[in-house]
């Protein structure tokens, strides 16, 4: 088994939690065939549910993209209940209801007996797009403004698409857009790039002869599908800004409130509490600044641009146990209007950590006199666990591996005959020591780890203990045992019991002034302060210093099951 004196080894990584990020939608549809693009997703409920008060929808059918149909040289596909291409839901036929939920990012035909207007509450995704080869493409773009005056034509937009002069833009290509009525040569209707103004809530066939994820000509890389998503242990995440145009474009990047979730999903409980991240070379380190109204940035024609983020969870309530945001981003050109999703649940402390505490004051125990600093920073150690409901543990050693239970589960324990060994489970299991503290298995603390709180444990060090300052191994008058080494000695013959009292104080800031990435979330830290009782006869020595701790696991429950003496 391996064995470290408290090393920084990190066990187990960190994981973000997906949750959802809502606003809603509302699209106008004309009697009729009516094409759409559903650029967040609506699977929180079914297909009936939402359009269960708009009764002039008969009809919704969805497009399944096919990569081995046939692109359509006359017109566009026909919608057909029987083709692969599409699955349908009609209110009227119990039998044509395959279509359960509305995914994102995909196009749907809405058949209306009359016109009406239907708000669908979706949660963000990022944009994509899947352009397939074969010719028929039925998608959306995440443009800019409602298809008015103030939107893109296609011809701007696509042209920064992968060899536009000779795809989407050449004189034959064909585009259609659904206007209403029944389907006929005229609806779909045939329209010119140069002329049609990009309605970002409406989705057109596109002929097109290569495959491509084209989406905008400003697209963003996220780090995950669900965007921004921080979870409990994040603490900075990046996105990708590429410019597809060759001119220069100023992005306007602003932070909006989710709206209420939906009926059956997870509370938003408040908006996440965004910051942007810019390196500063002078302090090597990263200054954080709150979204807020937001920002501008300019990313360079054909040019590539990060945007680093960060989550101040010191704002968010302990109650407060989902909290999400939409980050809308639009350009100076008027081409694009994104939203991607935000989200962040509270920092949890639960897990293993290990505590490096440095003694640079000692108070005196001479009345009159002052305390002084100590040479150079003294060195303590401490392993502290924290489980599921927050109750806070010191350790004198600790387990990591599989456990001797049923299904052995990865897990900690504080005693070695319930961790399996590499021959049983073939997994090398570690072991933590806290050199420093006596041979208890754990001592539970006081208080919480909270920025602004203390937690306490006292720590009795019996006079036999080895780790009592008094006790010397190898000294016949220094080890506690009688003229015989047959037996103890009472305290206060040889050694003396010890007393300590480890206060840890967190704060909101590094207590040096320094500026560290994750402070109050993966990492923690503060003031530190002990007491001795003990050592210099009934006067208390003070000792006090600073203190990180930094998590090594997230695992909340550990085994505390010791062997019986």
């Amino acid at each position: 088994m391996k064995s470290f004196l408290i090393c920084l080894f990190t066990l187990l990584g960190v994981s973000a939690t997906a949750q959802a990020q809502w606003y809603s939608k509302t699209y106008t549809l004309a009697a009729g065939w009516n094409g759409i693009w559903l650029s967040g997703d609506a699977t929180h409920t079914t297909v009936g549910n939402l359009f269960a008060a708009y009764t002039q929808v008969d009809e919704v059918w969805r497009w399944n993209p096919n990569p081995d149909q046939t692109g359509f040289t006359g017109s566009p596909s026909t919608p057909s209940p029987t083709s692969e291409e599409w699955t349908v839901w009609k209110r009227a036929d119990a039998a044509e209801q395959k279509l359960t939920q509305m995914l994102g990012n995909s196009s749907y035909l809405i058949r209306c007996s009359a016109p009406t207007s239907v708000t669908i509450k979706q949660l963000a995704l990022p944009p994509s797009a899947d352009w397939l080869i074969s010719g028929a493409n039925f998608i959306g773009l995440p443009g800019y403004g409602p298809g008015d005056t103030t939107s893109p034509l296609l011809s701007t937009y696509l042209a920064s698409f992968p060899s536009a002069s000779t795809t989407l833009l050449a004189p034959e290509t064909k585009i259609y857009k659904y206007v209403g009525g029944e389907l006929s040569a005229t609806n779909p209707m045939q329209v010119q790039a140069g002329a049609e103004r990009l309605n970002p809530d409406r989705a057109y066939w596109f002929e097109a002869a290569v495959a491509s994820d084209f989406t905008a000509p400003v697209e963003y890389e996220l780090p995950t599908h669900a965007g921004l998503a921080f979870g409990a242990t994040l603490t900075s995440m990046t996105v990708g800004v590429n410019n597809r145009l060759t001119t220069d474009v100023t992005l306007r990047v602003r932070l909006e409130s989710s709206e209420a979730a939906p009926a059956g999903q997870p509370g938003v409980t408040g908006g996440v509490a965004l910051t942007r991240r810019v390196f500063n070379s002078t302090t090597n380190a990263y200054d954080e600044t709150p979204v807020g109204d937001g920002f501008t940035i300019t990313v360079g024609g054909s040019g590539r641009a990060n945007l680093d983020f960060g989550v101040n969870r010191s704002s968010f309530t302990e109650n407060a146990a989902f909290r999400a945001s939409v980050l809308r981003i639009t350009d100076s050109a008027n081409l694009t209007d994104v939203r991607l999703p935000v989200s962040a649940l509270p920092a949890n402390p639960a897990g293993l950590w290990i505590a490096r505490a440095e003694v640079t004051d000692v108070g005196s125990t001479v009345p009159g006199v002052t305390g002084t600093k100590t040479a150079q920073p003294f060195p303590l150690v401490f392993l502290i666990h924290v489980d599921n409901q927050r109750v806070s543990r010191m350790l004198s050693q600790v387990f990591v591996g599989k456990l001797a239970t049923t299904n052995q589960p990865l897990g900690l324990c504080v005693s070695e005959d319930r961790i399996l060994n590499k021959a049983q489970s073939g997994l090398e299991p570690r072991r933590y020591v806290s050199c420093q503290l006596p041979g208890v298995a754990y001592l539970t603390g006081q208080g919480s780890l909270d920025i602004g709180s203390t937690m306490t444990w006292s720590v009795s060090v019996p006079h036999t203990d080895p780790t009592n300052p008094f006790v010397h191994t190898y000294h016949p008058d220094h080890d506690s045992l009688n003229d015989s080494f047959s037996g103890t000695l009472p305290a206060g013959n040889e050694s003396y019991t010890v007393g300590r009292t480890c206060g840890f104080s967190f704060t909101a800031e590094p207590p040096n002034g320094s500026s560290v990435q994750g402070w109050g979330t993966t990492i923690l830290g503060g003031t530190y302060a002990e007491t001795l009782r003990g050592l210099n006869g009934q006067r208390d020595l003070n000792v006090s210093g600073t203190f990180v701790m930094r998590r090594i696991s997230e695992l909340g429950d550990i085994d505390l099951s010791v062997p019986n003496p």
